[in-house]
């Protein structure tokens, strides 16, 4: 596989990566890969999702700001699937560190825990996406939307396949994270907040679960224990340092700076 891959070129959200050899890292996100183009593209709205954020904003600013960050901060989103919870995280005020602002219940999923790996298994996925402007949906027939970004890189270096993957409002789901209109409204109000305030992207982090040492001990004899291992290893990496890390894809691997 990487031998066939060292003779291909790879674009990431339409940008070219050079082709590349075995052994050598591929940035899946840090921010000069991402700005320049971003910085150029037109961040999509609607009148759906301008009367949403004027309906939402001023109680989502008193809450942020009674909890020491400000609308409009960067954001980070992190999904278990087990527990069927998304934590959207906000960059406290004056910092570089993310505090968690609410962590909103699945309202629906499809599948089991494991990623995605084709096209119509109904997975939902397990990796590390980024959402950048033009992966939002205001005109979503789900009320609003954004696009995870599957496959990514690594995904794709493992053959896997698959298209259209959301977070999205409703309650129905096949292979997207369900969230209701109601919490829609919220998480995509402040995604559209940071996007519009400067963030070239945000990350999205799916995890089979919460990452702790003790749960994934009880996963060893499951065939995705190393998958889930290098999951864990970017998982580590936020509740050490209170901020996402870069990714990158080495020799079929997650790795994290």
């Amino acid at each position: 596989m990487l031998r066939f891959l060292a003779h291909w070129r790879f674009f990431l959200f339409g940008l070219p990566i050079k082709a590349f050899s075995p052994g050598f890292p591929l940035l899946l996100g840090t921010g000069h890969l991402y700005s320049e183009q971003h910085i150029q593209l037109k961040l999509p709205s609607s009148d759906r999702s301008r009367d949403v954020a004027e309906r939402v904003r001023d109680r989502l600013s008193a809450d942020l700001s009674a909890s020491g960050m400000r609308f409009g901060n960067a954001v980070f989103i992190r999904i278990m699937k087990e527990e069927g919870l998304l934590e959207l995280f906000v960059r406290e005020h004056q910092k570089k560190t993310f505090k968690l602002f609410r962590a909103y219940p699945v309202a629906a999923m499809s599948g089991h825990l494991g990623p995605k790996e084709r096209e119509g298994d109904f997975q939902a996925p397990e990796g590390f996406y980024y959402v950048p402007p033009r992966q939002m949906n205001p005109h979503s027939r789900f009320h609003l939307s954004f696009n995870l970004g599957y496959p990514n890189l690594y995904d794709r270096v493992h053959g896997r396949t698959g298209s259209l993957l959301m977070v999205h409002g409703s309650r129905v789901s096949a292979g997207c994270f369900a969230m209701t209109d109601a919490k829609i409204e919220e998480i995509y109000t402040l995604c559209h907040a940071a996007l519009s305030n400067g963030q070239s992207y945000f990350r999205i982090h799916c995890f089979p679960f919460r990452m702790t040492a003790l749960r994934l001990a009880k996963e060893r004899s499951s065939k995705w224990h190393s998958f889930w291992s290098n999951l864990q290893e970017g998982y580590d990496f936020f509740e050490r340092n209170r901020t996402p890390p870069n990714v990158l894809v080495a020799n079929g691997k997650y790795a994290f700076e």
